[in-house]
């Protein structure tokens, strides 16, 4: 896919490469763990459950609200329906199979699917308030927002668990 220049950049370009990206490199992450925690013989449910505070969801239900923040967001971009994927992941290997089902549904979406994305009406409820964004303002303001938020703090539970990874294992590859 060519560059697109600011003037026509789509609501799928800005979306669906972007999510893959990111989960993508979260899967990555994921994989360091794996190793990480064979290496130092710690079980993987202790990095699985692993959270920053007490009340902050561990880092399986980050995976899992990183996830949920792409899928959901394309579906409503898109027009579809959110699929429905259950928190039961308890190992890498399960949330590494998350991750994939996510990313295959996002590959599945396609560019025409988006045409009127940016000024549609997207209403969520929130805390149990009905609240309506735009296209523009729900993608940008908080789906993108929140996906990173929660990758950050996937990434920050590992690095705060004595994985050694830095910014470019946040970021992957550029090739």
């Amino acid at each position: 896919m060519a560059t697109p220049t600011p003037h026509d950049l789509t609501y799928y370009q800005a979306s669906i490469p972007v999510f893959i990206r990111a989960l993508n490199n979260l899967s990555a992450l994921l994989h360091k763990a794996v190793a990480f925690a064979a290496e130092q013989g710690i079980e993987e449910s202790q990095l699985v459950n692993a959270r920053l505070a007490p009340d902050m969801f561990s880092l399986a239900r980050q995976v899992q609200s990183a996830s949920d923040a792409a899928k959901s967001c394309a579906a409503r971009l898109s027009g579809g329906d959110i699929p429905s994927f259950p928190d039961t992941e308890t190992t890498f290997a399960q949330l590494q199979a998350r991750i994939a089902k996510t990313i295959a549904y996002l590959d599945g979406l396609s560019a025409e699917q988006f045409a009127q994305s940016g000024a549609k009406p997207i209403v969520m409820n929130m805390r149990g308030t009905a609240k309506t964004f735009t296209g523009y303002d729900y993608l940008f303001r908080l789906a993108l927002p929140n996906l990173f938020f929660h990758i950050t703090t996937a990434y920050d539970i590992l690095r705060n668990q004595g994985l050694a990874i830095g910014k470019s294992d946040y970021l992957g590859s550029f090739e």
